[in-house]
């Protein structure tokens, strides 16, 4: 079984949220929320604002912490055809500045501001719904419902 860890950012702004579309290689295209690998010794704090700047050209600040998500995409799923575990930690960052732009060398094509509303059009990876979910207020109880990944891309 392979092992990954991984931050996300989860940036909000008038409506709208940062999706950068993921282009790899060999694979098709899909919407996702900028972010990436924690690095070996590096804190998942400081990957997040490393992966926004590195995947956007954005510069942020993590306003909180918005929650944790482990799941075990089986062998038959999985690109590398061998049974694979993925957390991954997302967190509510603010974009402080910078400019979008493609990321040089990698697989991010760019990013755009989607308003909430189209997200559910696009073809995107299971993080944006996870993300989004987690970025909603809580109810009183602090519960919130699973996240259905049925039919969406893993990433």
């Amino acid at each position: 079984m392979s092992f990954r860890l991984a931050a996300y950012a989860v940036c909000i702004e008038d409506g709208r949220v940062l999706l950068a579309r993921h282009v790899p290689r060999g694979g098709e295209t899909n919407w996702t929320l900028p972010g990436g690998g924690v690095e070996h010794a590096e804190d998942p704090f400081d990957a997040v604002t490393r992966e926004l700047a590195e995947e956007t050209g954005c510069h942020g600040i993590v306003e909180r912490l918005l929650g944790v998500d482990s799941r075990v995409i089986p062998a038959a799923a999985a690109r590398a055809g061998a049974e694979h575990q993925n957390v991954g930690i997302f967190y509510r960052v603010r974009v402080t500045g910078g400019r979008l732009r493609p990321e040089p060398n990698g697989e991010t094509a760019e990013s755009i501001w989607t308003p909430i509303a189209d997200v559910a059009r696009l073809r995107r990876s299971a993080l944006v719904d996870i993300g989004l979910a987690l970025a909603r207020p809580l109810p009183a109880t602090g519960h919130v419902a699973p996240v259905p990944v049925g039919g969406l891309i893993q990433h």
